[in-house]
């Protein structure tokens, strides 16, 4: 089992038996003080006026990006960078925008270059605005970009507006129920910050072990926030074992970030 992360303290150790140790620890702090993950450590430490409540960002309604990643093909040719156009509104929800992690998981399979897609079919959890997804599409994977249905509409958009219909399906999946059959059992799993509800962290570990077999690859994205992702991770080791990926040159900068890239394998 890995260890995650270097010696910045905002990195999570997944061992196991440390994280056991960890998990009732926490459960006791939050019995004791349930806003505590709310607050700024610093300034609890250096500072009287706490503040519970984190600073908004801005509102974002139907805005559009564009988003550019290199793309690493084989020495004998040139290929130019995959640029993604994306809409991204917060109105159907948080997911509607473009977060750290899916940005970090696009990069990581930009680098790997078409070889690593073309022809393979992928299924992204947790789609969002659908950024993984287009990426892969464009790098011609067969993709699923997958959410729940108030983010069906902004997929939709967002794959017309990359010209990718004919390579990237859009379609519904709730976490936790029976996959519908049209969604295949897919070579590759793509999931990028899908670690923040606590609630839906058993839902997100069965539908990652419906879909996966043993040779299924599952690249995993995610930025702790609350030492109760700690849990997700205790409920995921029951299914599958993981290693850090080490082969991303940006891996360093974006560990500094607290995010982590996995390679998930299922338990036989």
């Amino acid at each position: 089992m890995a260890v995650l992360g270097n010696s910045n303290t905002t990195s999570l150790n997944l061992n196991p038996t440390i994280l056991a140790d960890e998990i009732a620890l926490d459960e006791v702090l939050d019995m004791i003080d349930p806003l505590r993950h709310f607050r700024n450590q610093d300034d609890l430490n250096d500072r009287e006026d706490r503040h519970v409540v984190p600073t908004q960002p801005r509102s974002i309604q139907n805005e559009r990006i564009q988003l550019t990643f290199p793309n690493r093909a084989p020495k004998d040719y040139c290929s130019p960078s995959i640029q993604i156009t994306l809409k991204v509104d917060a109105s159907p929800g948080c997911g509607g925008i473009a977060w750290p992690a899916g940005e970090v998981l696009s990069n990581y399979i930009a680098l790997r270059g078409k070889q690593y897609c073309q022809g393979r079919s992928i299924l992204e959890l947790g789609s969002g605005t659908g950024l993984v997804g287009l990426v892969a599409g464009a790098l011609g994977g067969r993709v699923w970009i997958t959410d729940q249905t108030p983010l069906l509409g902004i997929m939709q958009e967002n794959t017309i507006l990359n010209n990718l219909q004919t390579l990237v399906t859009v379609s519904e999946l709730n976490w936790g129920e029976k996959v519908r059959p049209e969604i295949p059992h897919p070579d590759i799993i793509l999931a990028a910050d899908c670690v923040y509800y606590e609630p839906a962290f058993p839902l997100l570990v069965r539908t990652l072990s419906d879909l996966s077999g043993e040779s299924t690859e599952v690249l995993f994205c995610y930025k702790k926030r609350r030492k109760a992702d700690k849990r997700f991770f205790t409920l995921l080791k029951k299914y599958f074992s993981w290693k850090e990926i080490e082969d991303d040159p940006g891996r360093e900068s974006y560990n500094r970030e607290a995010i982590s890239l996995l390679l998930l394998t299922k338990k036989t």
